[in-house]
């Protein structure tokens, strides 16, 4: 496979066993996270690949960007460490079930293309499928929310299909291995194989790699993604934790940014009052009642809801004050404000 860039010069030493057809050991199982965080910054993961291609639950293209140019910080929460601690049960049923033998390996990169790398979760020393020989392969364990059981149906999440065929263009494998535990006690596996997406496999390479060379190399920050802002004001919160002083910023992309926030901060007040009123003309047709009957259907209804305990903190501190000094905490927090005056200005241009 030839390479559309460079190679940087620490993934040229890598010089570890070769433990699939066309990749070699970057890292062993037994690494730390920080050392494992760190070599993969030298490349294209696994995990990296449905964040570039936009089917990620979590990441984006500027996450992977920040993350691969050694400023993002790492987030990976609770169910980050659930996966990694229930991957070994779930490895041992599926090579119980197959009759087969499973071994932990670690961090591999493609020997040809070192920028090309991925963790697998575990090596499959005697595959399954052959009736005539035991060959090797791979098998990717997922652990996966209830909440999501129904994209299991039929075929792979798009998330999990990305990373397993980016897993076999690196490895060489003709099939990988899946099993997914979801939500706790749904046991399934499957097996995917490079025959069936070899034009989806090319696309995908070709993707991540542009992607490395006209962002990561290139030191370009990638395009917001306008449906997951919410990822990327979470990240940016963890990369900034402490702030102070003045940063000098492109005074168009500045303008841009800041007429966004202002605009879309007065159509969310609009739509607020706008609900407030279709609320209230919703209760003046309602009149006494608890429910509102159009066409033969109930149309609304008035329900009385369990609410959430509402703490006088008033009274606390008059009567209790040692709980109210024990228990009540002051929480302060950055909030953005935009300069009216900067604003008109923008406006004006």
């Amino acid at each position: 496979m030839t390479a559309l860039f460079d190679v940087p010069a620490a993934a040229q030493r890598k010089t570890g066993p070769r433990v699939t057809p066309t990749a070699h050991l970057v890292l062993p199982a037994t690494a730390t996270r920080d050392e494992w965080l760190a070599a993969r910054r030298e490349g294209i993961g696994a995990s990296d690949v449905p964040a570039i291609l936009g089917v990620s639950d979590y990441g984006t293209p500027r996450s992977v960007y920040y993350d691969k140019i050694g400023e993002a910080v790492d987030g990976a929460g609770e169910a980050a460490h659930w996966g990694t601690v229930l991957e070994e049960p779930v490895a041992r049923e599926w090579a119980r079930r197959n009759r087969s033998v499973v071994r932990r390996v670690g961090l591999v990169a493609r020997i040809d293309d070192p920028v090309m790398m991925c963790t697998l979760d575990r090596r499959v020393t005697e595959c399954p499928l052959p009736e005539t020989r035991r060959e090797q392969c791979a098998l990717e364990v997922k652990l996966r929310s209830a909440f999501k059981a129904n994209r299991w149906h039929a075929n792979l999440p798009d998330d999990i299909a990305g990373q397993m065929l980016w897993q076999i263009a690196v490895t060489g494998y003709d099939h990988l291995h899946y099993a997914v535990l979801v939500g706790g006690n749904d046991y399934r596996q499957g097996t995917v194989r490079r025959a069936d997406h070899e034009a989806t496999i090319r696309h995908i390479v070709t993707a991540c790699k542009r992607f490395w060379a006209e962002f990561v190399q290139a030191r370009v920050v990638p395009a917001a993604d306008p449906e997951h802002g919410d990822r990327e004001l979470d990240m940016y919160k963890r990369m900034h934790r402490q702030r102070s002083g003045l940063v000098a910023a492109d005074p168009v992309e500045t303008r841009e940014a800041a007429l966004a926030y202002a605009q879309h901060q007065r159509a969310e007040s609009r739509e607020k009052k706008q609900k407030a009123a279709a609320y209230a003309e919703l209760l003046r047709l309602m009149g006494g009642g608890t429910a509102l009957l159009a066409d033969g259907h109930v149309a609304a209804e008035v329900r009385e809801v369990n609410r959430a305990p509402r703490v006088d903190l008033e009274r606390l501190a008059e009567r209790y004050p040692d709980a109210y000094r024990d228990c009540v905490v002051s929480k302060t927090g950055p909030q953005l404000y935009l300069n009216p005056e900067f604003v008109e200005m923008a406006e004006a241009l």
